[in-house]
């Protein structure tokens, strides 16, 4: 009986730590963040305001709703607020009842007087906005969350989480018209040398479709933190988080276990009644045992399976992902009309840009590789695998290939808008990029190159970041061009160094300009000579001296040193610009620029820097000159590979918002 007792003790610890949920019965909601551009305001006593406190008032009424969802409108045009909240989907109605009547109250109190607001809390979210935003996917204004202790195998467990969250999205995504679209995982996960749960979730407003609700996730799902123990993204249309910890209410996402059939009266003898209810015990546990080792031997086995196939990717190609990559040279020589001058869109050290069209109408921008490189058909075809595999909204993207009659040519996606130089640098142009503009196209850039260094498959170093190498679609976001393709020229960047160096005058690192160093920090000081011209107007590789300075760094210094950052701003802007953001992309462009590689910020930082003003910037040093640099050899290279910095928070869980408006 001994046994019995303490099986049935076992047991019930099973059951008692299935049926614990962190997620408390809150009477308000836990507040995160909120948003709420001072670009469109009402006044205070205003049909708009009126009608927005009806929308809120209204929404709060119904925080009951099944489905924990509910959006409403009030009012008419033009006065017309369009209104929504989203309650987690593992809570009950009672609880998204008690967020939702705080939030309506909570989000008048931090947007008196804002056209549109969205403010996020731990059980719900509750927006509005004077435009129509029912059915509509909104990736941004998008806040990163993220617990501040790092897990020591990083890679490991970035790949278990991408995974586990690719997963759940998929889930949340698929669920049945009218069903909540909410998927909550656990999975075990191999954390330092041992064994521990990782949960995970994902949800979408339910008005969304499936396509539009998975594009958002994913989008979510890229914007995670790396390296970290927990972390979430909080968008208007969607949100997802992963945490080593419980932090959804369990009973609510699966059925709890079974309970034991009820003792068996009756009989003879205590061996007869004893037996069923030791195998409604032991079979219970042995099958959660069971299903513990089989998860631990999928996730072994599912790890191996992708290290594998990297494996096999830098080795060799799959045949049939290169056949649908690559072109016919007939087919490109009549989309570009053979190569023709008026089809030429420009000129780079690599080979000359067309624009092309395909049969399907479909426009192109085709690189004809100078013949130069040295590099074989197979190692080509398997750099262009590799990198059209790569996908961000802020990278152009790789469509595919032509290898033939020694040609070597990349078909890109056609950007309209051309490149950045053309506006930043053209007196008669420069005009059309006003300040909010030019703020979000060098937080487009960082982000790019975040994925590039850090969230992609591969680590990418471009080596030729450049106001050109950037194009402009049609709403004037930023797409870096020629990621990845200055890897097909090098002897073997996976060293950091390189016996042929390739770049722009102005803009390459002291260190890989003089002794072919290359790292994700050398790619940080073309960042930082591209802020600081995307700022000025100015080419730092052709800058007239001014006050004595010799370059465009030089200046930048000079004034910064001078206390006078604000003269460095192009004068075209001087009439509508926001101080601190200028004044703080000013500081974090003499950052990136440092002659020590080490006092650089990693991208991972400058995308921290630009989007949360609780990160505090350290005080620049005197930059690099490339001019005046040392040339003896011992430039310090301490810290070349780092991914990551410490950077002084307020905070454990820090946000990184992307405010959209500006």
């Amino acid at each position: 009986m001994s046994v019995l007792v303490a099986l049935m003790n076992l047991l019930l610890l099973v059951i008692a730590l299935a049926l614990l949920s962190p997620a408390t019965e809150a009477q308000q909601g836990t507040y995160r963040y909120h948003v709420c551009p001072n670009t469109t305001t009402f006044p205070v006593n205003s049909t708009h305001r009126g009608n927005r406190d009806s929308l809120l008032a209204s929404l709060s009424s119904n925080g009951t709703r099944g489905n924990g969802f509910y959006n409403t409108t009030a009012g008419r045009n033009p006065d017309t607020v369009y209104g929504l909240f989203l309650c987690r989907g593992d809570l009950s109605a009672e609880v998204c009842q008690g967020c939702v009547t705080f939030a309506a109250t909570d989000i008048s109190r931090r947007c008196p007087v804002e056209m549109i607001a969205i403010a996020w809390y731990d059980e719900c979210l509750i927006r509005y906005s004077n435009v129509n935003i029912f059915s509509a996917e909104a990736e941004e204004p998008a806040t990163v969350l993220f617990n501040s202790q790092n897990i020591t195998d990083q890679d490991r467990f970035n790949q278990q989480v991408q995974a586990m969250m690719s997963e759940t999205a998929t889930l949340a995504a698929n669920t049945p018209p009218g069903a909540k679209k909410f998927a909550a995982r656990a999975t075990a996960a191999n954390l330092s040398s041992s064994i521990q749960t990782l949960y995970s979730l994902g949800q979408c407003t339910p008005d969304l479709s499936s396509s539009d609700c998975d594009r958002c996730l994913r989008f979510a799902i890229g914007n995670l933190p790396r390296g970290s123990q927990g972390g979430r993204v909080l968008s208007p249309s969607c949100n997802v988080r992963y945490e080593i910890y419980l932090f959804y209410n369990q009973t609510a996402v699966a059925p709890p276990p079974s309970p034991p059939p009820a003792p068996i009266s009756g009989g003879n003898g205590n061996g007869r009644r004893s037996w069923p209810i030791i195998v409604a015990i032991v079979v219970p546990i042995a099958v959660i045992i069971l299903i513990f080792f089989l998860a631990c031997w999928v996730l072994k086995r599912r790890g191996k399976k992708k290290y594998d196939a990297i494996r096999a990717e830098n080795a060799g190609y799959d045949i049939t992902t290169v056949e649908a990559l690559q072109y016919d040279f007939t087919t490109i020589e009549t989309a570009t009309n053979n190569f023709s001058d008026s089809n030429k869109l420009g000129e780079g050290g690599f080979g000359d840009v067309y624009k092309g069209v395909l049969p399907n109408k479909q426009e192109i921008a085709v690189k004809r590789l100078s013949r130069g490189s040295g590099q074989g058909a197979e190692e080509f075809k398997n750099e262009v695998v590799l990198v059209a595999k790569l996908q961000h909204r802020n990278l152009v993207r790789l469509m595919g290939f032509c290898l033939e009659r020694e040609e070597k040519i990349l078909i890109y996606e056609y950007v309209p808008n051309k490149s950045l130089d053309y506006f930043v640098f053209d007196p008669a142009k420069q005009g059309q990029l006003d300040w909010s503009r030019r703020y979000k196209i060098i937080g487009g850039i960082a982000r790019g190159m975040l994925y590039l260094h850090v969230d992609s498959r591969l680590r990418i170093i471009h080596r030729d970041l450049k106001a050109s190498n950037i194009l402009l679609d049609g709403d004037m976001s930023p797409k870096i061009s020629d990621f990845g393709m200055a890897r097909i020229f090098g002897v073997d960047q996976t060293q950091g160094t390189t016996r042929r160096v390739v770049g722009t005058y102005g803009y390459m690192a002291p260190e890989y300009a003089m002794q072919g160093q290359f790292s994700v920090k050398s790619d940080a000081y073309s960042f930082g000579v591209l802020v600081l011209e995307i700022i000025s107007g100015q080419r730092n590789s052709n800058f007239y001296q001014t006050d004595g300075a010799e370059d465009l760094i030089n200046y930048a210094w000079k004034l910064w040193k001078d206390e006078r950052p604000l003269e460095l701003l192009n004068p075209v802007l001087r009439d509508n610009y926001a101080r601190n953001e200028v004044i703080r992309c000013i500081q974090l462009g003499l950052l990136c620029v440092q002659e020590d590689p080490a006092d650089r910020p990693t991208m991972a930082t400058v995308v921290l820097m630009l989007n949360s003003y609780s990160a505090t910037l350290p005080m620049p040093k005197e930059p690099a000159f490339v001019l005046h640099s040392r040339t003896d050899g011992s430039m310090p290279y301490k810290g070349l590979e780092s991914t990551s910095q410490s950077i002084p928070l307020s905070i454990n869980e820090v946000s990184i918002t992307e405010l959209d408006p500006r």
